[in-house]
């Protein structure tokens, strides 16, 4: 027997007991004798080499009997794998919130005590992921697997979270969510993402703080947000609206006319407006020519765009409650700063709105000048035609 014998305990993939030998070979359990010792065999034992190298531990993991007859190359880099994941594994399991662990986190603080001979991260990657995944729930695969009651619907302040559920529904808000939309329901903004929705929904929706509800050019959307509110006002979001026309602008080489100054194109481009938003949608819900202080939804839509970087795609269900519960804590510790006075939020001086609003009164008074004067129907194309591409040419980010 060897007189320097490093052993070091891991364990194969499915969890059965393994044994490292000075960092060169692994030994599988294999069977278990009266005096409670155990013999372990080569991995190479079951393969064509035969290997009749084996080990036997006492049951305080002393070696009682080493035989080396290995008839094949040592493995070292096969063995640090294995002793990489084990380690991973072990910190893991120390960890009492396994959303919050960080896959390269672990990794680091693991390869940093390994040394040289720890594996490249890529190589191990995707088995941590697997071993952090067995420390949540049961995964939850269909809207059917939903439990009604769970102790992930609590939030930090041990608040019920789930509020809602039904066939194909489930609504989460906490009890400071709802004073928010108790106390500030002037604006509500709503957008939708397939990113961070789990695989076995449709689309995670977001609203923000009912008097104004603002959303995309979706019907069904609005129209259910008016059975829910049946005296809520409807906001479209002008971005979607602006990229419509637009699209529409360009197949009728709209800028000819600024070139040419001929009006039938524009004429044309008028039409396809007075046939595809006057007679389908209600004018109040995007017309903002008397209040233009939210044109877009870009709250709701911005807040999502953070949501897909914080989320993996297709998160687990309870990954899903985690994160957002998360979310939902940061916000109320944000309100109360705000609400003592420990936050100030700068006041802009000057922003695009004010401009706009600037560039609407000037055509308004010059759309009063024309009636009263008396005007022919292309005198008044050719002011809204001015006041588009006033409007287009101011530099507004409003996506």
């Amino acid at each position: 027997m060897e007189d320097n014998i490093e052993i070091e305990i891991s364990e194969t993939n499915r969890g059965n007991e393994q044994i490292i030998i000075n960092k060169k070979h692994k030994f599988n359990f294999s069977f278990q004798r009266k005096d409670k010792s155990k013999i372990y065999r080569c991995i190479e034992y079951k393969t064509l080499n035969k290997c009749k190298s084996l080990i036997i531990l006492n049951d305080k993991k002393e070696v009682l009997k080493y035989e080396s007859l290995h008839n094949h190359l040592e493995k070292e880099i096969d063995v640090s794998i294995s002793v990489a994941k084990h380690r991973i594994k072990e910190e893991i399991k120390k960890n009492s919130i396994p959303m919050d662990i960080k896959p390269k986190h672990i990794f680091n603080a693991v390869s940093q005590e390994m040394g040289l001979i720890c594996p490249d991260y890529s190589t191990i990657r995707s088995q941590i992921i697997r071993n952090i995944n067995k420390q949540f729930p049961p995964n939850i695969k269909s809207f059917d697997d939903i439990p009604i009651e769970s102790e992930y619907y609590k939030t930090k302040r041990n608040e019920n979270f789930m509020i809602f559920k039904n066939t194909d529904l489930i609504i989460f808000q906490s009890p400071f969510q709802a004073y928010l939309f108790s106390n500030y329901y002037k604006n509500i903004f709503a957008d939708g993402t397939f990113y961070a929705a789990p695989k076995f929904s449709y689309q995670s929706n977001t609203l923000i703080t009912t008097i104004n509800f603002h959303y995309d050019f979706e019907q069904g959307i609005s129209n259910a947000a008016k059975k829910v509110f049946p005296n809520i006002n409807i906001k479209y979001c002008v971005w979607y609206y602006k990229r419509s026309l637009e699209k529409q602008k360009n197949i009728l080489r709209y800028h000819e006319v600024k070139n040419n100054n001929d009006y039938n194109n524009f004429q044309q481009f008028l039409e396809y407006f007075n046939k595809n938003y006057l007679p389908k949608y209600n004018v109040n819900n995007w017309n903002y020519y008397e209040n233009i202080e939210h044109l877009t939804n870009n709250a709701s839509e911005s807040y999502n765009s953070y949501l897909n970087n914080i989320f993996p795609n297709k998160p687990l269900f309870y990954k899903l409650i985690y994160i957002l519960k998360e979310e939902e804590n940061l916000s109320y510790n944000d309100y109360q700063r705000r609400t003592k006075g420990n936050w100030k939020k700068e006041q802009k001086i000057f922003s695009a709105t004010d401009e706009i609003k600037i560039l609407i009164e000037n055509y308004k008074s010059k759309e009063i000048n024309l009636f009263y004067n008396g005007c022919n129907r292309n005198e008044l194309i050719k002011l809204w035609k001015e006041c588009l591409i006033d409007l287009n040419d101011i530099n507004i980010n409003l996506k």
